[in-house]
């Protein structure tokens, strides 16, 4: 008998990652169908496919293909072919993770179906509205009807939005419910960096030894899109006092060439690497420089300083803990926040305790029940 029907959305790096746990959440629940939608944002082997040969991630059910393009046009092209399918499907609930186009087409295109939209990692905010992922996670928060946050500080933030914290019988979009599940991240990298340390050969292939690097990322459009930013975070990679090993996004690399960009030698630049090799990477760093949300929580939760190369985060928790510096693009910032860069204290678990992916399967079957 058929309990539930879920249509989960995915499209991106970060994506993949916290749909894994959630998957072997949903795969222990009898009467549960789940439909994969595949938006294609993130589109070439290195940044999707490995990802679900790695993560034993199923073929998805649908691949929109929409590829790269303007955050306008990537959004409406998710939207219009998503529409049929959700129409077709009929689904319970639309499963959506993050802040990115995908998520924010998805969030769009479920509530005006009226189909009630569930938003994993929820209530985060960097309160910088130039920003697009800002505007994708309010967006979308404000048309959920169950929102699961991944920190206390992320339901507070949905409380001063004016969401209400008490739990609804039914929730609908008018009456929703807020939920700290967790991080389901964090339910990631503990299932997989046991299998990372068996499976990665990436230290010996890089010829790394634990320490003695630095792991650098840099993807988003505010250091990326300007031929300044990027000089100045380029300059300050080269003075750093260890080698600096730079997994390039694709856009990052296409900048390199657009700005007449060459990295020093200490920067040894390579392509992008699956999540196990990520892992590895990350854990064995002498500390960590990047403007990924993701990469600052991993650097966390394996206990490695960070750099944030912007001027803010939505993960405050690591920065009010010790593990995470913030600072501009400006390369003498930088390179005082990697001399001054000391551990936090070890032991704080503000993001859950590696369950959330449960936790959040269970409370969908109740709220189901009880419509």
């Amino acid at each position: 008998m058929l309990r539930l029907k879920i249509v989960t959305i995915i499209g991106a790096r970060p994506q993949f990652i916290k749909a894994a746990p959630m998957q072997a959440a949903l795969q222990k629940q009898a009467g549960l169908a789940h439909v994969l939608v595949h938006t294609g944002q993130h589109y070439d082997y290195a940044m999707s496919k490995v990802f679900f040969d790695e993560l034993a991630l199923p073929v998805p059910n649908y691949h929109l293909e929409v590829g790269s393009g303007s955050h306008g046009a990537q959004t409406a092209r998710i939207m219009e072919r998503l529409e049929p399918i959700l129409q077709k499907e009929k689904p319970d609930w639309v499963l959506l993770y993050g802040d990115t186009n995908s998520t924010l087409a998805g969030a769009l295109t479920a509530s005006k179906l009226h189909v009630p939209v569930v938003h994993v990692e929820s209530g985060l905010r960097s309160f910088n509205k130039a920003m697009p992922e800002e505007i994708n996670r309010i967006v979308t928060d404000h048309v959920s009807t169950v929102l699961f946050c991944p920190t206390d500080v992320a339901v507070k933030n949905l409380e001063h939005e004016g969401f209400s914290l008490e739990m609804p019988k039914t929730p609908t979009a008018d009456t929703p419910l807020v939920f700290n599940s967790g991080d389901v991240m964090y339910d990631a990298a503990l299932l997989s960096i046991a299998i990372a340390e068996q499976k990665s050969t990436i230290l010996s292939t890089l010829g790394l030894t634990p320490k003695s690097y630095y792991l650098a990322t840099i993807h988003r459009a505010e250091n990326t899109d300007d031929r300044q930013p990027l000089a100045n975070l380029l300059e300050a990679f080269a003075q750093m006092d260890a080698l600096v090993i730079f997994p390039a996004h694709p856009r990052t690399v296409e900048r390199f060439k657009r700005f007449e960009l060459t990295p020093s030698q200490n920067v040894r630049v390579i392509s992008p690497v699956g999540y196990f090799d990520m892992l590895m990477l990350e854990k064995a760093a002498r500390a960590i420089l990047t403007d990924s949300g993701g990469v600052q929580k991993e650097a966390f939760f394996f206990q490695v300083p960070c750099v944030t190369l912007r001027r803010e985060t939505e993960w405050v928790e690591t920065v009010a803990t010790g593990w995470n510096r913030i600072v501009n693009n400006e390369p003498s910032v930088i390179l005082n926040a990697v001399r001054k860069l000391t551990p936090g204290k070890a032991g704080t678990l503000p993001y859950g305790d590696g369950q959330a992916a449960h936790k959040i399967i269970e409370c969908l079957l109740q709220c189901t029940n009880h419509r």
